[in-house]
């Protein structure tokens, strides 16, 4: 008897050591814990990372954390790497955050205070950093746009750097989206030749969420449609030779699934260097929630069809298999 007893207990350890030695192959959705929206994903050097919103109500959404991973199963949280107290002018509904790298700095443009017309403080910001952990610091003092441009509410800005070298500014709530050309320290911007600087794209259906990236010389702008409380909530694209467009919406890409979360939307997308490997990073409601600020964010793959269009992306649990990057 005390012989099986020892061999059940051997057994158990043994068990034990190999399920913490074996090395988890799938991230599962969501990738990190707590209610976190709007991902931006991106490579830097060896490392994807992921910079949310904190999903909570408006009062208590005034900062911005991080998160880092070498294969996007295993994820490090870096808190507050931004927040209110070092944006002066920002109070409250800090959100969608982009980012860059250009040159030794690290650049991120965040909307805040949700303004509702031109004589409120806020809109989108920038911010600086030397390391993309931060902590990042106000670049400019004051809001880089903050007036309503073609109807666009300033908000949910993304930065796009074309393949020519020059950096737009992508950007706009309220069913409108602008293009803005970038100057050279992201300071302002530079005036189109017509002496305008800021250019309507929106294409049929567009709501918030703007994304954009460049495939075998095809401009492809992507947006979420929907609202963003409701189950609804998806995303949609179109194809284009220049990023001005004209873009003509080809098919949503990304919608709730019944039988695994709904209010699928607002995301962004990776692409493995030197590999034709693309994610798309999301946020999706949990089957069990109600509140608009339950959110979560999630990863699957994004496949492309013979003719270059994007397959509808496959919700999913299980998520997406360890993909460590290769050294540089």
């Amino acid at each position: 008897m005390r012989q099986f007893l020892f061999l059940c207990l051997w057994l158990a350890y043994t068990s034990l050591l190999s399920a913490q030695s074996t090395p988890t192959k799938h991230a599962g959705n969501p990738v990190f814990p707590g209610w976190y929206a709007d991902p931006e994903g991106i490579i830097f050097d060896d490392e994807y990372w992921i910079y949310p919103t904190y999903s909570a109500p408006y009062e208590q959404q005034v900062f911005l954390d991080a998160f880092s991973s070498p294969d996007l199963v295993h994820w490090t949280k870096h808190e507050h790497i931004l927040d209110t107290a070092s944006i002066k002018w920002a109070k409250r509904a800090m959100w969608a955050p982009a980012i860059l790298q250009k040159d030794d700095r690290y650049f991120l443009l965040f909307g805040a205070n949700d303004i509702q017309s031109d004589d409120e403080v806020g809109g989108i910001g920038v911010a600086v950093a030397d390391n993309p952990a931060g902590p990042f610091k106000d670049h400019l003092g004051k809001p880089l746009v903050d007036k309503f441009h073609h109807g666009a509410q300033p908000i949910d800005q993304f930065v796009f750097h074309d393949p020519n070298g020059k950096y737009y500014l992508i950007y706009g709530g309220w069913r409108h989206c602008n293009i803005a050309q970038l100057n050279d320290d992201f300071t302002g911007f530079v005036p189109f030749e017509d002496g305008s600087t800021f250019k309507e794209i929106t294409p049929e259906g567009y709501v918030e969420g703007p994304f954009m990236f460049v495939r075998d010389g095809k401009y492809y702008f992507m947006w979420s449609e929907g609202g963003w409380t409701g189950p609804d909530y998806s995303v949609a694209y179109a194809v284009a030779d220049s990023p001005f467009g004209p873009f003509k919406r080809i098919a949503k890409v990304l919608q709730q699934d019944p039988k695994i979360a709904t209010g699928a939307g607002h995301h962004s997308v990776i692409k493995i260097p030197n590999e034709e490997r693309w994610y798309m990073v999301y946020h999706r409601r949990p089957l069990t929630e109600t509140d608009g600020n339950s959110r979560e964010t999630c990863i699957e793959r994004m496949y492309f069809d013979k003719q270059g269009f994007i397959k509808p992306v496959v919700l999913t649990n299980k998520g997406v298999k360890a993909h460590p990057l290769k050294k540089k």
